[in-house]
């Protein structure tokens, strides 16, 4: 058994029951839409953001169940699926998961209209379910997602970013929906304010630990879905970057700048960038400070209940840190 299937074996009950409320959740009037949903539903991820809701919401109540958390998982669900759609549009992408990406079939505007109503739904389902306490989480977490974005693409441009930019930008863009995930679950089975601020801060120190990983497979040399140097052809500035750049002497940092602004579709000179950043030890500085978050992150989840749920919870934290894919 994968390890990905033992984790999930205390929610598989849940998450089997999830997938036919999710799949009901985007039913519209509209036969397109209904066709772009269901392709969507049929290439679905590995389901971690609902993991995480339900773990989370089972180790505070010692696997109790109810509606509101399937409520909070197809929330997360619908909200990471509209902004996947978004982001494809952004980065001008034509595959996500091995397949094609919506707006390589239906091109840009039907895909935009696609996360929208996506998004709408999620939002719509927290509404006439009077689950307000959810819709106040998810609508910060869509604002930040938002902010984080543009916020990279502002500093990109400029190629202006430091360590603190950088962290603030992926607390935003990435961490903010994991946060979201492990509060949600949180709220989901009635906890207080307190232990859901708790649970959203451990989400957030595992959505930075989970992009620092990213960030890292750019260096790579292993086969993953992630072809090495897209970031650096994107002008994406990451933590291994910008390590490297805190320490080189000012006639490197030129040719670091001028790599990424003027020769980033240039494999020989990207492959040089590459190999100059793990020599300056640019991945070392990156692997410790994903290993500090990962700990941090195993220590606030010491916190709650020792149950298995909190220990498939950590396994799934591990899972998610540690993958190669």
């Amino acid at each position: 058994m994968k390890e990905i299937e033992k984790i999930k074996l205390p929610i598989k009950k849940e998450l089997d029951l999830f997938e036919g409320k999710f799949s009901n959740s985007m039913i519209s009037s509209v036969a397109l839409l209904n066709r772009i949903t269901h392709y969507v539903v049929n290439r679905k991820g590995k389901q971690m953001r609902p993991m995480f809701v339900f773990l989370t919401a089972k180790m505070l109540s010692n696997g109790k169940m109810n509606e509101k958390v399937y409520r909070a998982a197809s929330v997360i669900e619908l909200i990471h699926t509209a902004s996947l759609v978004h982001d494809d549009v952004v980065d001008s992408s034509n595959l996500r998961r091995g397949f094609f990406s919506l707006n390589a079939l239906w091109k840009n505007k039907i895909a935009v209209l696609v996360g929208d109503f996506l998004l709408s739904k999620g939002m719509l389902l927290c509404i006439e379910n009077n689950d307000f306490d959810l819709l106040k989480i998810i609508s910060k977490s869509v604002k930040e997602m938002s902010q984080g974005e543009l916020l990279q693409i502002e500093k990109s441009r400029r190629l202006n970013i430091n360590e603190e930019i950088y962290f603030e930008i992926i607390k935003k863009k990435t961490a903010s929906l994991i946060s979201s995930c492990c509060a949600l679950g949180a709220a989901s089975c009635d906890a207080s304010q307190k232990v859901i601020d708790d649970l959203s801060f451990f989400g957030q120190k595992i959505g930075i630990a989970f992009q620092i990983k990213d960030d890292l497979f750019d260096y790579g040399t292993k086969k993953i879905g992630k072809p090495l140097g897209i970031d650096l052809k994107e002008k994406k500035i990451t933590l291994p970057f910008i390590y490297a750049l805190n320490n080189s002497d000012s006639k490197k940092r030129r040719w670091l700048k001028n790599s990424i602004r003027n020769h980033n579709m240039d494999k020989k000179r990207i492959d040089q960038v590459i190999n100059y950043v793990k020599e300056v030890g640019g991945i070392d500085y990156s692997l410790k400070k994903l290993k500090q978050f990962h700990k941090e992150a195993i220590i606030d989840l010491d916190k709650f209940p020792k149950n298995k749920y909190r220990d498939h919870l950590q396994s799934l934290v591990n899972y998610v840190i540690d993958r190669e894919y």
